[in-house]
């Protein structure tokens, strides 16, 4: 149900808070948050452009980084809920203006009816921290106004286009070129916008050739509805929502949520629930409500076996993914090669609704092998029959869609590299 409908609905639903709390165990909370997620069936049919747009929509967001020992984890976290698809159609859908892109949980791509919920960021961005470098835009503000003028007067910009001072070399992430320090500062404050990506590049324009009908004094809703929204986009993202997970998916305000929630459930828009070994107050989202009885008694489960991105919804939040999943995930591509435990690039392995083990992996695109260098499995998970023909048939399609269809497995629990390649 999209959100339009689903709030049209909830003038005719009685205030949840009267009902009686229903019990859920762990693992029906868990087919909830991934039923919210777009996990909880593999795809059916081949997957359409039009997918690819109702899938970031369903999360609400879409995490962007560049790492590419695999695919990058925007589209990878695609991949992983509607199967094989064009990665050019979430080009498509940006420079055709469905989606934008900004920080709402880091850098994402966003769906562009929610512009307006992030445009008081843009507005006013001195909460971001160091996604805004004030300091910067203070001491360069001539330099970043003639920038914007210029692009103002001729068009769309990538930081490609400006060349590094004669012997200057790039030394890192953050060592970037003045240009694009500037570029970034426009970005933050909503002067510049993403217009399309160039072999994933950014290239920035003027917000007002992006989204020329954008008008503040019309359309901008005030900042505590907004707030409130993004709150509400927050449940349904999740299917499943404690107050101590309120603030990270959007990054909102640190503050109690409890009083929020609670006020959301009074409205209708949440039902409260009670999570078996949980002490917190849980919520779930009312577009959800109809799954709970099937849910909690185990008719209804996730059939999905798939790869995760490090940067997946499911798992970027590491205390939500312990309490859901039991799943304790650290990305340690930032990490010396020395303090990694798994590897340099890691996807948690999800099969049938639990976070069972993770692989370091590498895509050799030129070579055409998908390289799993290391495979763990969780403590207490047993190679069963189902579960060496679930992952062998998802390292086979995530292989084959990246264009390395020959698997090859390192490391691995006794003989389950061979059972894995045995098909």
């Amino acid at each position: 149900m999209r959100e339009d409908a689903a709030l049209d609905a909830a003038a005719e639903t009685p205030s949840a808070s009267a009902s009686p709390l229903a019990v859920l165990p762990l693992a029906a909370a868990r087919t909830i948050h991934l039923a919210a997620q777009g996990l909880l069936a593999p795809p059916r049919r081949k997957a359409t452009k039009a997918d690819v747009l109702d899938a970031v929509r369903r999360m609400a967001q879409l995490q962007i980084d560049t790492i590419h020992v695999v695919a990058r984890s925007p589209y990878l976290v695609l991949f992983s809920r509607i199967g094989a698809y064009e990665p050019q159609w979430l080009d498509a859908h940006l420079a055709e203006g469905q989606l934008f892109e900004y920080w709402s949980h880091e850098a994402c791509f966003v769906p562009i009816e929610d512009y307006g919920l992030l445009r008081h960021r843009m507005l006013d961005p001195s909460g971001m921290g160091w996604k805004y470098a004030a300091e910067w835009h203070a001491k360069y503000r001539r330099e970043i106004d003639a920038l914007l003028a210029r692009i103002r007067a001729n068009g769309p910009v990538r930081s490609a286009d400006f060349a590094r001072a004669e012997g200057e070399k790039g030394g890192g992430w953050w060592d970037w070129k003045p240009e694009k320090r500037h570029l970034e500062v426009l970005f933050a404050t909503g002067r510049l916008m993403v217009s399309e990506r160039r072999n994933f590049q950014r290239v920035y324009d003027v917000a007002e050739r992006v989204l020329p009908h954008w008008n503040d004094a019309r359309d901008l809703p005030p900042r505590t509805d907004a707030e409130r929204t993004l709150l509400l986009r927050t449940c349904r993202a999740l299917g499943v929502i404690r107050a101590d997970w309120a603030a990270d998916y959007y990054r909102l305000p640190r503050r109690p949520y409890g009083d929020a929630l609670h006020a959301l459930a009074d409205e209708g828009e949440l039902l409260p629930v009670r999570v078996e070994g949980w002490k917190h107050d849980a919520f779930v989202h009312r577009e959800f409500a109809p799954l709970l009885d099937e849910a909690a008694n185990g008719k209804l489960s996730s059939t999905v076996t798939t790869l995760l991105s490090p940067f997946d919804p499911v798992i970027w939040d590491r205390k939500r993914a312990t309490a859901l999943f039991d799943f304790d995930y650290v990305i340690e591509c930032y990490l010396p090669a020395a303090k990694r435990k798994y590897g340099y690039f890691v996807l948690p392995i999800l099969s049938r609704g639990r976070l069972v083990g993770r692989i370091d992996a590498k895509a050799h695109r030129a070579q055409q092998v998908f390289e799993v260098k290391a495979l763990h499995l969780e403590s207490g998970v047993r190679v069963s029959g189902r579960l060496v023909s679930d992952l062998r048939r998802a390292l086979q399609r995530c292989a084959e869609w990246h264009g390395t269809p020959e698997l090859r497995i390192g490391t691995a629990p006794d003989g389950l590299a061979q059972a894995l390649l045995a098909g």
